[in-house]
């Protein structure tokens, strides 16, 4: 008997991807979604395969070209074997693609969606000989492919000499750059090498470890000359060398090689890389080197850095010396790792103090003494580094001392380091720090503003009134940023018309003033809108229009739209020659007045 309809099981409803218009015209561009959408209606993409989150097709450009699309709404990512993919990212064959997803009927959502399901199930039917004289077809015609599958067929029979030989001179093969790999040839490049690392991974689990170290450790000898010859922009070294070191790590686990002498490659392998690709090898490979291979790798630490020459203020390495540099620095992080493990901060310590030639060394001990709650030792350091380079004092270390004396409750000696550094550099950054220290006392902070617009005021009346050589900005502008931070509008603007200040900070005081002062505002505006309107390009235009609006709005706000207008007809008058720029105004007027009406 049929079971009753209402418990029959319905079918599920296949899940339709669904590709949101806007998020791809905001991904691709306006330019290339409107091409995205040429090729669409052009019926150029045929649907390989539709899953829920992705669709594979065939683009035909200017050649077939493999799209695949991936996610939905906000989160579309992609992939085309097209040129424009890999230099630009989303291209419009991408675009195409998800156009046509959207676009499929259920009918056809049901037979694009099984296609590669019936393909694997015809494929499982031919049988291993049929499917055996099918492949050996396309490795003769595909180089690549054949000699896949010879590393393959090598790693099931061969001695562990043999699957050396065989695999790195595949590896040497695909290094190889036959003169200069170009920018767009570099990608292809690292995956040919990307795909004899893979088959190298495989080895692992066939019992060829230590076939794999080795392979490895050649592999990375040899990639700095390499990477010579290529166009390494997009950092294809960088992963190349990430990938064989994972490479080295899980076989490593999986040889178990004697601890120490593991210890002794590895010390050797992060000291003398250039390229890093071992930097901090002692805590990644922790669990193959036990205590043992621990013990010994700090032990070969301790005794090079033993060797190592302290520095001190003002003493510089010698010219060719730069390596030292890098190994000083190296073995500096290797026992930093150990002493960190221990707990050991003192050790942390002195490892910085070897090296005290610049400022930054002791602004880097006395942040780490700082980060452990030991302020008092912390502004030690920094007290000495600013005594020893008086002559030339960074602002971190200056502003690291004047927070450590803040929290040691030594409010005056912050302010007068302060003051010292603003006298000598001023910054609207050490205006704030100052008040800031001045703490809840409104009149002290006050004094603060009093102080610094008195200083860049004299500036400003010496000879010339030119910004001295180690200042990062011009008098004027900072005397009225300060004056802005202050929120004395009333000074700042009379500092702006004495001095004369830049637009972006003659557009922030006018933006500040909107509030209590509109018609100062406006004023302020206006001139900002002369000097874009001068610069004579379609973005100065644009932003000539954005302020004029901003005028719009403040004075209808003061009951005094006509003089809007009327400003407006004088600059049409005066700029009658500049035709973009009436243009635009005629535009955007227009648009104005149409939304108005519709309301």
């Amino acid at each position: 008997m049929a079971e009753p309809s209402s418990s029959r099981t319905p079918k599920p409803e296949r899940r339709r991807p669904r590709f949101d218009r806007q998020a791809l015209r905001r991904i691709a561009g306006d330019k290339i979604f409107q091409r995205g959408v040429e090729y669409h209606g052009a019926g150029l993409v045929e649907i390989v395969a539709v899953e829920p989150d992705r669709v594979i097709a065939e683009v035909q450009g200017s050649e077939l070209y493999r799209t695949e699309v991936i996610g939905g709404q906000d989160g579309i990512t992609g992939d085309c074997t097209c040129p424009a993919a890999s230099d630009w990212g989303f291209c419009k064959h991408m675009v195409a693609t998800a156009l046509a997803a959207n676009a499929l009927a259920p009918g056809a959502l049901d037979a694009h969606a099984s296609g590669l399901d019936r393909l694997r199930a015809h494929l499982r039917a031919q049988g291993a000989e049929a499917l055996v004289a099918m492949i050996m077809r396309l490795a003769e015609r595909d180089p690549a492919l054949r000699r896949g599958l010879e590393l393959a067929a090598a790693a099931d029979d061969s001695d562990g000499a043999t699957l050396h030989a065989r695999f790195d001179k595949a590896l040497a093969g695909a290094m190889r750059t036959r003169g200069f790999v170009g920018y767009h040839e570099a990608e292809g490049w690292a995956q040919g090498i990307g795909e004899v690392l893979d088959q190298i991974e495989s080895l692992i689990g066939k019992g060829h470890a230590a076939v794999v170290l080795r392979l490895v450790e050649g592999f990375l000898a040899r990639l700095e000359d390499a990477l010579a010859g290529v166009d390494d922009s997009d950092g294809q070294g960088g992963w190349l060398g990430e990938r064989a070191c994972a490479l080295h790590l899980s076989a490593c686990r999986a040889a178990k090689p004697d601890p120490v002498t593991l210890a002794r490659e590895l010390f050797a392998l992060e000291t003398r890389s250039p390229w890093g690709f071992f930097d901090g090898a002692s805590g990644a490979y922790a669990d193959v080197l036990g205590a043992t291979g621990l013990d010994e790798y700090h032990r070969l630490a301790e005794a090079a850095w033993s060797k190592i020459a302290p520095l001190h203020a003002g003493e510089r390495l010698r010219p060719g010396e730069d390596r030292q540099v890098l190994k000083h620095r190296r073995l500096e992080s290797i026992l930093d790792g150990f002493a960190v493990r221990d707990g050991d901060l003192d050790a942390r310590v002195a490892l910085r103090a070897k090296d005290l030639s610049t400022f930054y060394r002791y602004l880097e001990i006395a942040e780490l003494l700082s980060a452990h709650g030991r302020d008092a030792d912390a502004l030690k350091w920094a007290k000495e580094g600013l005594w020893l380079f008086a002559g030339e004092p960074d602002e971190r270390l200056v502003v690291c001392a004047a927070e450590l004396h803040l929290r040691l409750g030594h409010r005056e000696e912050a302010a007068q380091l302060l003051w010292q550094r603003f006298e000598r550099r001023p910054s609207l950054d050490l205006h704030a720090r100052l008040r800031a220290a001045a703490g809840k006392d409104r009149k002290a902070a006050a004094a603060v503003t009093d102080k610094a617009a008195s200083l860049l005021t004299a500036r400003l009346a010496s000879p010339r009134g030119q910004k001295p050589a180690e200042w990062w900005e011009p008098p004027a502008d900072l005397l009225v940023d300060i004056l802005l931070a202050a929120r004395r509008l009333a000074p700042a603007w009379e500092a702006s018309r004495r001095h004369g200040c830049g637009a972006r900070t003659l557009a922030k005081l006018a933006k500040a003033s909107e509030r209590d002062d509109p018609a100062q505002a406006i004023a302020g505006y206006a001139q900002l809108v002369e000097h874009e309107i001068k610069s004579t390009c379609q973005r100065g235009y644009e932003a000539a229009w954005s302020l004029l609006e901003r005028m719009r709005t403040l004075r209808e706000g003061m009951g005094d739209g006509e003089a809007h207008t009327t400003h407006l007809a004088e600059l049409r008058q005066r700029y009658k020659a500049k035709r973009n720029f009436i243009k635009l105004l005629q535009t955007r007027r227009g648009a104005v007045g149409d939304r108005r009406r519709s309301r």
